[in-house]
C-alpha cells in the first residue's frame, strides 16, 4: 500500500497500473465506485485446471493419504504450518507417517543461503514434501507441486488463502488444496465465511469474486485514509455502492440519473429456502442483491454466482429474480405499482394517457380483458388467464405498455 503511494508521488500526472489476483477491499471498492478504473483478465492459461479445494477438520490419516496420492503420481507437496517455533516437530511427525519420503523445511527466519538451498532442492525434486510457512505465498512457481495442505486455515485471510492456493495447479495436472482447521474447534462466523468462500470460488476468474466476498466480510475501509478494510454502515453493500457512485458523479459535476422504481405485490411463491442457503446472513445478502436487479445482465450474473456457490436455484429463487426484473422493466416503462387482486393484475402508471390506453384496448389479446379503474391514481387492470404464469403475464403487459409509450 505505502509503496504504491510512494511510486505515485515520484511524478505528478503519471498513470499507474496495478495488477492483483485479489485486490484488497479498499482498492476494489475504489474501482467499483468509479474512483479508479478497473479491467479484469478472464482468460485462464492454456490447459490449466481449477484447483480442487476441500475444507475439513485436520486429520493426520487423511493428510498422509493425500500426500501419498500425490507422490505416487510423481508430484510434490506443500504442507503449510505457519508457526516457526514447532515447525520442525511437524516435519518430524510427517516423517514418521511417511517413511522414506524426503521432507524439507522453509521459513522466513532461516539463513538466506540455507533457504535458497532448500528451495532449489524442491525445484529439482530432491525434496518431496516442503513443510513451510506463508513464505511460499508469492514468487514461487514449481509446476510439479500439485497438492497443498494448510493447517489452521481459519487463521488466514481470504485473499491470502487464494494467493497461497495459487502456488499449486501451475501445470496441466489437476491439483488439490486441503484447508484444515483444528478438530472440534468452533469457527468464528468470519472464519467460516472465509473458508466457505475459498471453497465455493474455485473456478478460474474467481479471484475477483473472492475479492468481492472479502470486501463484504471485511468492509471497504477508508476512501480518504490508509485503512485497507473496515465496515460501512449496515445499509448493505449494494446500497452503499449506489450512494457512493451517486456522490462520485455529483463530485464530477455529472447529473445523477434518477432510477425509476416500481413496487410489485404478486401472489407468487418467491423466496430463498433454508435448504438452499442455510446461513440466515447469506440469505439476507442474496435477498438484498436480488432486490437491486434491474436488467437481464444483472440477473444472469447473479444467477451464475448462485449456481457456482449453492447449485441450481429452486423455483422460489428464480421467481424472486423474475419479480426483480419485472420491477426494473416496469419502472423504466413508467409504471409505479403492480398488484394482483381477485384474479386481476392492476398497473398504476405515472403518466396516465387515455390515447395510449385506447391503443391497448385495440389489441386482440386485451379485448374484454383490459379496463380502467378510477381512483386517486387511475390504474389499468387486466384479467389473468387461467393457469397463466402471473410474472410472465405482467412482464408481457409491461413490454406492450412500453412499446405504446414509445409510439
Amino acid at each position: 500500500m505505502t509503496h504504491k503511494e510512494h511510486i505515485k508521488e515520484l511524478a505528478q500526472g503519471v498513470d499507474v497500473l496495478t495488477l492483483s489476483a485479489t485486490p484488497i477491499p479498499r482498492t476494489l471498492n475504489m474501482a467499483m465506485s468509479g474512483i479508479r478504473d478497473m479491467s479484469t483478465i478472464e482468460e485462464p492459461p492454456e490447459d490449466r485446471l481449477p484447483v480442487q479445494t476441500f475444507v475439513m477438520e485436520h486429520d493426520w490419516g487423511i493428510v498422509a493419504e493425500a500426500i501419498r496420492r500425490e507422490l505416487q503420481r510423481g508430484g510434490q507437496v506443500y504442507y503449510l504450518h505457519n508457526r516457526i517455533d514447532d515447525i520442525e516437530r511437524t516435519a518430524r511427525r510427517l516423517g514418521e507417517l511417511l517413511e522414506g519420503v524426503s521432507i524439507g523445511v522453509a521459513h522466513g527466519q532461516m539463513d538466506r543461503n540455507m533457504l535458497a538451498n532448500v528451495m532449489e532442492n524442491v525445484a529439482n525434486g530432491q525434496i518431496q514434501v516442503l513443510v513451510c510457512t506463508t513464505i511460499i505465498e508469492t514468487g514461487i512457481d514449481i509446476p510439479n507441486v500439485n497438492t497443498l495442505i494448510i493447517e489452521d486455515a481459519d487463521k488466514l485471510g481470504l485473499a491470502q488463502l487464494h494467493q497461497i492456493r495459487g502456488r499449486v495447479g501451475r501445470s496441466t495436472r489437476r491439483a488439490s488444496a486441503y484447508l484444515t482447521f483444528r478438530r472440534d474447534k468452533v469457527l468464528t462466523e468470519i472464519a467460516e465465511k472465509r473458508l466457505n468462500a475459498i471453497r465455493d470460488f474455485a473456478q478460474f476468474g474467481s479471484g475477483f469474486k473472492i475479492a468481492m466476498r472479502d470486501l463484504e466480510i471485511r468492509g471497504a475501509g477508508s476512501l480518504l485514509g490508509a485503512e485497507q478494510s473496515g465496515h460501512m454502515v449496515d445499509v448493505g453493500y449494494d446500497m452503499y455502492m449506489k450512494l457512493l457512485s451517486e456522490a462520485v458523479l455529483e463530485a464530477r459535476g455529472i447529473e445523477v440519473p434518477q432510477r425509476a422504481e416500481c413496487s410489485a405485490d404478486l401472489a407468487v411463491a418467491a423466496n430463498i429456502p433454508d435448504r438452499y442457503i442455510s446461513s440466515s446472513e447469506q440469505r439476507m445478502d442474496i435477498y438484498r442483491r436480488i432486490a437491486m436487479i434491474r436488467s437481464e445482465e444483472e440477473a444472469d450474473d447473479l444467477t451464475d454466482e448462485l449456481i457456482d456457490r449453492f447449485g441450481d436455484p429452486p423455483p422460489g429463487v428464480n421467481a424472486l429474480i423474475h419479480v426483480a426484473l419485472l420491477r426494473g422493466e416496469a419502472g423504466r416503462a413508467g409504471i409505479t405499482d403492480i398488484a394482483q387482486k381477485q384474479g386481476r393484475l392492476r398497473f398504476t402508471v405515472k403518466d396516465f394517457d387515455m390515447e395510449k390506453v385506447s391503443a391497448l384496448y385495440a389489441m386482440p389479446d386485451y379485448k374484454g380483458s383490459l379496463r380502467v379503474e378510477a381512483g386517486s391514481a387511475p390504474c389499468l387492470s387486466i384479467k389473468l388467464r387461467s393457469k397463466s404464469r402471473v410474472i410472465d403475464e405482467a412482464r408481457r403487459f409491461v413490454a406492450l405498455w412500453d412499446s405504446v409509450n414509445k409510439g
